[in-house]
Order: C-alpha cells, then structure tokens, then sequence
C-alpha cells in the first residue's frame, strides 16, 4: 500500500506542479477558444490541462516501475506499456482538438485507432464471466471489437460531462477511487495477480485527477480539454478492460465449480460489475445526448445543452452544487457496488444506498438551500457558509432585485434587473 501512496503523491505532484506553466503556455498558445453558446464560463479560459495530467501520467509509472513491488507488474504484463501507448495517441489528438478544433469524425477515429494499438500489445478482453453459465471465451475479433467498444465509449461518456469547472476530474477520481479498493482487494485478498495492472492504473488515474483538481474548482483557471478528458476516460477504460477480460473467476475457487462460483459470487467479484457502475453516470448521460439529438434530428455529435449538469442549472442549482451533486451521486453507485461485493447477504448496504438515495433526492428538491456552518467551525469554511457573513449580506442586500444602471443612447439611463443572487461583474468576467 506504501508504494501505491508513493505513486500516487508522485502523479499529483508532478499534474500540480506541472499544471500552472502549462496555462500559461496554452494562453501564448491561443488555446483559448471564443465563448461558444453552450458554454457554461463568461470569459475564454486556457485549455490543453491534459498535458499536465499526460506527465503526471509518464511520472505515476516511471515511478512504479523502479518500486519493488510495482516494479514486478512491468516485468510480469505488457499492459502498462499498452497503456502508455493508446495513451500517447489519444493525448495527441487532445491537443490538437484543443488547439484547432478537428471534426468529432476524426476524433472518433483516432479513439478507435489508440484502443487498438492497446489490443495490439494485449490490453484486451479475452473472455466474459456470464452468471449461471461460467467463463465465455470469446474469439480474437469479438475481443477486439468489443475492447475498442468499450473504450469508445468510455472516453466519450467522460468528455461529455466534462462540462463544470472540476466536474469531469472529481467523478473520475470518485469512481477511479472505488475501483481502485476493488482491484486491490482482488490483488491481495484473493492473490489474483491478473488485477495489479488495474490497481496501479487506478492509483495512477487518482493522482492525475486530485493534482489536476485545485486548479479547475470553480472559478477554473484552466481546463483540462480533450486532452485531458480523453486521456482520463482511456486511462479509465482501461483498467476496466485489464479486469474484465483478464482476471478468471474460478481462481477463487470458493464454491468449488466455475459455474456454481460465477452464479453464487456475481456481485463479489464478477468483473463486468464495477466497470459498469463507476461510468454509470456518465454512460446515462452518454446515452440520453445521443437519444435527445438523434429524436431532433440531430448528429449525435452536435453539442447542446441538455446533459444533466446543464439541467442542474436550470432548476437553480448553483455551479457548485450542481458539480457536487454529480459527485454525490456517482460516488453512491460506485462505492455502493463496492459494498455489495464485499457482503451482497447484508440488508444494511442495500438499507444504505436506499437511504443515501434518498437523501440526494431530498436535496435536489431544495435548490436555493445553503447550508451553514455550525459557529465553532466558521473560521475552517469558506466565507459563503458562515452565519455571520450570511446575516450581514442578508441586511445590507435588499430582497428586491437589484437595478443595473447602464448607459443608453439617449444620453438616459437603462435599467436591467439583475437577481441578488447573481454577482455583478464587468463584461468577460468568469463563470
């Protein structure tokens, strides 16, 4: 556990510190693109943040390559290095997009070209475990197709919620985290070494996304773009596919027979189960933009403002309490299947998911709430959540909307109402 906390402080590290020359080489740069309608920020903000997050990447194995124990994952499977290469590629094509905005077509093809370059050199799904039917070998071309399939689809499904200042880099490292509990126990606790590439790919993709995170919280000062929405998202899929087709059920052997043991133990150790859940969200989304725009006619590609942090907005949720509820939501389904697969016979997990659940709706409905911290713990939080600060605002605020004044052509003054809960700011100021 020591060399994969070591890793992981070395990947954040290097993505923070990284992180702020590389704005300022994005603003040099010009890879800060106009204002575009769908666009949630009032200000061109730099993108190209994923080539941070590529070098905390290359750093995160670097390291785990000269660990003693991590080292053995290298020596032992090509996938790291199968890793490092789709990586590469798709980071490439990321900073392209960022820089010049290629066709999606495009895009969509080089996905397809660096999951398989992964395929090439043995990231691939070689078999399914199917309850109540045991170990599906599948052929060459089914595991390919299926492998790029999966990636595809990964990568896509995280860039479309890339959509808030932190959104994209907190849910991923929510559902990298829970995975990341789950390989390691397979590791460990069963002795399955098939899952220690997707354990260090875990570890690796959290340190990315917590170094990254400090410098895209709302107000963003950067953002990480296709290149870093895509490398997350492959680097994602992939230890979900170093799981899924690798790690053989029977290994176990706690029910005896490979049919009995698939059946009995699904939500245990089924390795189709946790790759699903922690892109759960973001597959939905993925699903429901592609619905929306296919029933208007649409391309499945041409970008609206229907996802579901959109429609957070809407109903008058505030930046941040809509990225937080995305957080919280992800973060119930992904650690929630990590319960289930621990003690599926225990009534309490599945009493607290139900509760949490029902918490998060409760939540939903209560849009212009605003908590506040108790008064001991007022100086530990943000200015926004103390009561003084509160009260204060409240008294020196009218409740009436409040009159912008500018001027007009006549030499008169206009009047724009404005609600007191938006800030004044000059024009390009930030979201």
């Amino acid at each position: 556990m020591r060399e994969y906390l070591l890793t992981l402080c070395i990947t954040a590290a290097v993505t923070y510190l990284l992180t702020g020359p590389v704005r300022k080489f994005a603003i040099v740069a010009g890879a800060m693109p106009e204002i575009r309608a769908r666009d949630v920020h009032r200000e061109p903000t730099p993108r190209l943040g994923g080539i941070a997050m590529f070098f905390g990447l290359c750093a995160g194995l670097l390291v785990a390559d000269h660990l003693t124990n991590l080292s053995e994952v290298f020596a032992d499977s090509n996938e790291p290095r199968a890793l490092l290469s789709g990586a590469a590629l798709i980071w490439l094509i990321g900073v392209l997009d960022d820089k010049f905005e290629i066709d999606a077509l495009i895009k969509l093809g080089g996905q397809m070209i660096a999951a398989g370059v992964m395929v090439m050199q043995g990231l691939t799904i070689l078999w399914l475990p199917v309850p109540g039917v045991g170990i599906v070998a599948l052929t060459q071309w089914q595991g390919t197709l299926l492998t790029v399939a999966l990636v595809v689809i990964t990568i896509n499904a995280v860039n479309f919620v890339d959509g808030l200042d932190g959104l994209a880099a907190g849910m991923v490292c929510i559902a990298s985290g829970a995975f990341f509990m789950y390989a390691y126990r397979l590791w460990y606790s069963y002795g399955i070494e098939a899952a220690a590439p997707a354990t260090l790919f875990a570890t690796v993709l959290m340190g990315m996304c917590l170094g990254f995170l400090p410098h895209n919280m709302h107000p963003a000062r950067i953002f990480m773009g296709d290149s870093g929405s895509m490398l997350i998202g492959l680097v994602l899929a992939a230890g979900a596919i170093s799981v899924t087709g690798q790690v053989d059920p029977d290994v176990m052997n706690l029910y005896g027979s490979e049919r009995s043991t698939v059946y009995q133990m699904v939500p245990v150790y089924i390795p189709l189960l946790m790759p699903l859940t922690i892109i759960a969200i973001p597959a939905a989304d993925l699903i429901l933009a592609i619905v929306r725009r296919t029933w208007r006619g649409q391309s499945p590609f041409a970008a609206d403002r229907g996802h579901l942090h959109h429609r957070l907005l809407e109903i008058g949720h505030s930046h941040s309490r809509a990225v937080l509820i995305m957080y919280f939501w992800s973060a119930v389904i992904a650690f929630g299947a990590l319960a289930y697969t621990v003690n599926s016979a225990s009534m309490w997990i599945v009493l607290g998911i139900a509760a949490l659940s029902g918490v998060g709706l409760f939540l939903l409905l209560l849009p212009r709430f605003t908590p506040r911290a108790p008064r001991w713990a007022e100086s530990f939080v943000p200015p926004r959540y103390r009561r003084r600060r509160a009260a204060a605002q409240t008294t020196a605020e009218p409740v009436e909307a409040v009159t912008d004044w500018t001027p007009s052509l006549n030499g008169a003054t206009a009047i724009g109402d404005r609600t007191k809960d938006e800030e004044p700011s000059p024009a390009g100021a930030r979201r």
